[in-house]
């Protein structure tokens, strides 16, 4: 019998392809495969001529290019000495995320698809096209593909014999389990950022710590808007950079909003934990320092200030012990809850930590090793650079 493995990949600025990929891995070990889901640039691309059966999600960011995670990956699928027939045996899909207000629609998902296509690959389906757009968002489109997937998938690679689909009512594994430590424990604590490689170009993984030189409001105080002029030095950074640049911030949740959730959720902030991952081939959480306490958990790596999706509102329903609770959050994560789910979320612009506070009975059942399958991580925000090193040879303004 034919291994039954699947690899999902993705490239993700934001967060909602990631979010989508690892929809379709769950689904994916539902119907009992082997599943791995993977940013791009974190896969070894020379092994793509191995794999039998891979999705693609793949979101398009500014003017039609490749989120930064896929860039690497992009770069090699568009060399000119690949030859035509290297991807003969696989079985792939093509899954876009865009936003039809902007002239290059999901022209990265296009593009990849056609390659692909190129190479001898053999598409399971026509590239799906999810529009931020339409009133329910990208799952207008991508939920009856999903459908129209799985049974092109299952039809080459049927259940295994006695096995059959795993209910949506059984609750997933988490991807992490969590084990306490005790308080006398000789493990070391964990810093608050990964040390910068020398030489190293700073990246998301490897932020550099930059002195803050001045922060000045430019908007009258008695303006709506608070637009600041924030000087940072970066010297020693390597930083090279334009007027009309964008700089990556990574923030950090205030203390206030962290006691908030400890206590919602019933938890001792000053408690530490290592992480252990639940699949043999997974991979820790990068830039969470191990062990970790869950006060730096909730303050640095968990995004309880984002709009929650979907898949928030699904995993959140399996803690529930409340009725009227979980009926509204099996609402909310439903295909035909969408329309008041984005009224609930979207057009109020409400954070994780108030949906939180609106399901207290469910909020204080959440098991602790689920946070990180819950919550995404905090995402560096960019910012315009309104200086020039022509001007500033260290410091620049953003």
């Amino acid at each position: 019998m034919v291994e039954r493995k699947l690899l999902v990949l993705f490239g993700s600025q934001t967060g909602t392809a990631q979010d989508t990929a690892e929809r379709i891995g769950r689904e994916a070990k539902r119907r009992h495969f082997q599943c791995r889901v993977e940013a791009l640039d974190s896969y070894d691309v020379a092994n793509l001529i191995n794999e039998l059966l891979v999705i693609f999600v793949c979101a398009t960011t500014g003017q039609g290019d490749p989120p930064d995670n896929m860039k690497m990956f992009w770069r090699f699928l568009f060399r000119k000495n690949l030859p035509p027939g290297s991807l003969c045996q696989l079985d792939y899909a093509v899954l876009g995320l865009g936003d039809s207000s902007y002239p290059k629609f999901n022209f990265v998902a296009k593009k990849l698809h056609k390659r692909v296509l190129q190479l001898g690959g053999n598409p399971l389906l026509p590239v799906a096209l999810g529009d931020d757009q339409h009133d329910l968002g990208p799952d207008a489109v991508v939920d009856p593909w999903l459908l129209a997937l799985w049974d092109k998938i299952l039809a080459l690679y049927p259940l295994p014999p006695g096995l059959e689909i795993i209910s949506p009512d059984v609750r997933p594994p988490p991807k992490y389990t969590q084990h306490y430590l005790a308080e006398d424990s000789p493990y070391p604590n964990g810093g608050l950022l990964q040390p910068i490689a020398p030489r190293a170009v700073p990246s998301e993984l490897h932020p550099f710590a930059a002195r803050v030189v001045s922060n000045q409001r430019v908007t009258a105080e008695s303006h709506f808007q608070d637009v600041r002029l924030i000087e940072f030095d970066v010297t020693g950074s390597g930083i090279m950079f334009s007027a009309g640049d964008v700089v990556m911030i990574q923030p950090q949740n205030c203390p206030e909003d962290v006691q908030q959730f400890c206590q919602l959720l019933r938890l001792d902030p000053d408690r530490r934990f290592v992480l252990k991952p639940t699949e043999p081939d997974a991979s820790l959480p990068a830039l969470l320092p191990q062990p970790c306490t869950i006060r730096h958990l909730v303050t640095h790596y968990l995004d309880i200030s984002c709009v929650p999706r979907r898949s928030f509102f699904e995993l959140l329903s399996y803690f529930s012990t409340n009725e009227l609770e979980r009926e509204k959050l099996q609402e909310f994560s439903s295909a035909q809850g969408q329309e008041e789910l984005y009224s609930y979320c979207n057009r109020p612009r409400r954070t994780t930590l108030e949906a939180l506070w609106d399901f207290p009975h469910t909020t204080c059942a959440i098991p602790p090793e689920y946070l990180l399958d819950l919550i995404p991580r905090i995402r560096p925000r960019a910012f315009s650079i309104a200086s020039s090193m022509l001007v500033r040879a260290q410091p620049f303004s953003a």
